[in-house]
């Protein structure tokens, strides 16, 4: 779903005139937020017997339910209503699904549990289905599925793939630790439960001070995640290739996943998140100068393009010429551009009459006039060319430590919690990471509203990171000052 739906979604958005990856940023952090707000509270039910798996399937069956709904539209904002809600409860699910880990493995072997976890996810939670999709997006045409219901077939698939490999942890993971107390006392003691959560969150500095550290480096790996592709579709670079690439992350996530985990019980845990901060630093920077080389040339174009379609001899009303424009821009990137302005020419002429037809017939002459120049338009052929080979190298550094990060703050925050209570303290782990969600897209949509550039959304993170890693630098001062059975594991 992060990978495909936001390029369809952006293309959707594009052809009715909406900034894709601005809305998609804004739909991201509103869910964030409201998974962050009632997260400590689902966490603290989830500790008492019983109710960790209830809660579990609940988000799991409502997140597949809106999931399903993205498929049945074409609307750009009910597709994002959709997402929004399908986000919510995939991140219920993670919450509860985080919390399990103190019930499955011993606080020696969480480490490697948790890499193997993410490991495991990326080869068979992603990978698999990623590729039919990709079949179906790429090859559907053969056996007449066209790219919008390989989209829209892929969405359901993902459904049907969550809901089925849900079904062991459903049948074959209990809770083992747990409150046990009344129903009826239930909400009382999980509002007075959080309370003493709070407390001892803040007085334990080797906890805050993870935590805070945390909030800011997690924010920037999930933003990268959720707006790669819509970042890449709004600069017009491939689909297909972006979504290869992405492929090839997945895939290369497994084995580093695991090497993550394994080093950092050589070099320690601390050691391995810096140097995995270090690397989102970079794929800042890289990310940043990707879209500011090429927006000058995208935006040349689309301007050629745009005056040619206004100075045409055609008799066209303005809003036809809109239309044309709008439409237009979106297919400038492709490789066959003139083929793919011929087909909107064509589809529109369909609905018009002779004269209108004839006048789109000599606007089609002029406009295919300057897409065929490939003088004109050898700038920004070149700028794609080296932006697709850069977004490659990204997609490579970033499956280096996408998995591993994740992990390691799992495992790590696990060991220093109390096992009984895993679920309420991992709502506030969730609180954290889900606020700066809210952070980073909305900073990205922000910085690429006022600036007229994707490039300085991009950019905008590498702040985020920064003060992350300082933060997590002086987390690992303040472990050190304090000792701790987590200290030798520095």
């Amino acid at each position: 779903m992060s990978a495909i739906f936001p390029i369809y979604f952006a293309a959707v958005a594009k052809s009715n005139g909406i900034a894709g990856d601005v809305w998609w940023g804004y739909a991201t952090s509103a869910s964030s937020l409201i998974i962050a707000l009632t997260a400590p509270f689902l966490g603290a039910l989830g500790d008492f017997k019983g109710m960790k798996k209830r809660l579990f399937t609940f988000a799991l069956l409502f997140g597949a339910f809106f999931t399903a709904f993205m498929a049945f539209t074409d609307q750009p904002m009910l597709m994002l209503f959709g997402y929004s809600l399908s986000f919510i409860g995939f991140e219920g699910t993670s919450l509860f699904y985080d919390s399990f880990l103190t019930d499955v493995t011993t606080r020696e072997r969480m480490n490697r549990v948790s890499a193997y976890g993410y490991a495991m996810g990326y080869l068979g939670g992603s990978t698999i289905p990623f590729l039919i999709s990709i079949g179906l997006i790429l090859f559907g045409r053969f056996i007449g599925v066209n790219g919008t219901l390989a989209v829209k077939i892929s969405v359901v698939l993902t459904v049907l793939w969550w809901l089925g490999f849900s079904l062991p942890l459903l049948r074959n993971v209990h809770q083992t630790h747990y409150i046990n107390i009344p129903k009826s006392k239930l909400v009382q003691n999980a509002f007075t439960n959080l309370k003493h959560t709070i407390s001892a969150i803040i007085h334990d500095r080797k906890l805050l001070f993870f935590m805070i550290a945390y909030f800011f480096y997690i924010d920037g790996v999930g933003t990268v995640i959720s707006m790669s592709t819509s970042y890449g579709s709004t600069l017009g670079l491939s689909s297909s290739l972006m979504i290869l690439a992405l492929l090839m992350t997945q895939l290369l996530a497994v084995p580093f996943s695991i090497l993550f985990g394994r080093l950092s019980e050589r070099w320690g845990t601390h050691r391995m998140l810096q140097g995995g901060v270090l690397v989102y630093m970079l794929i800042c920077l890289l990310g940043f100068y990707l879209g500011f080389s090429l927006e000058p040339h995208q935006k040349a174009y689309e301007n050629g393009f745009t005056q040619v379609v206004n100075q045409s001899s055609a008799q066209l009303d303005q809003q036809t010429l809109d239309s044309i424009k709008k439409n237009g821009i979106s297919i400038l990137s492709d490789a066959d551009r003139v083929n793919a302005f011929d087909q909107q020419i064509n589809t529109l002429a369909n609905t018009r009459g002779k004269t209108e037809k004839a006048e789109l017939e000599q606007l089609r002459v002029n406009v295919d006039a300057f897409l065929s120049d490939q003088t004109r338009a050898q700038d920004y052929t070149d700028a794609i060319r080296f932006s697709t080979v850069l977004f490659w190298i990204l997609a490579v550094l970033v499956s280096t430590c996408q998995g591993g990060i994740q992990a390691l703050s799992r495992a790590f925050f696990a060991k220093m919690i109390p096992a009984n209570r895993s679920n309420e303290f991992f709502g506030f782990y969730d609180i954290f990471g889900k606020f700066a969600a809210v952070i980073g897209p909305a900073l990205y949509a922000f910085s690429a509203a006022a600036t007229g550039r994707s490039s300085f959304g991009i950019l905008s993170l590498l702040l985020i990171f920064a003060i992350g890693f300082v933060s997590l630098t002086l987390s690992k001062v303040h472990f050190q000052s304090q000792p701790s059975t987590e200290v030798e594991e520095l």
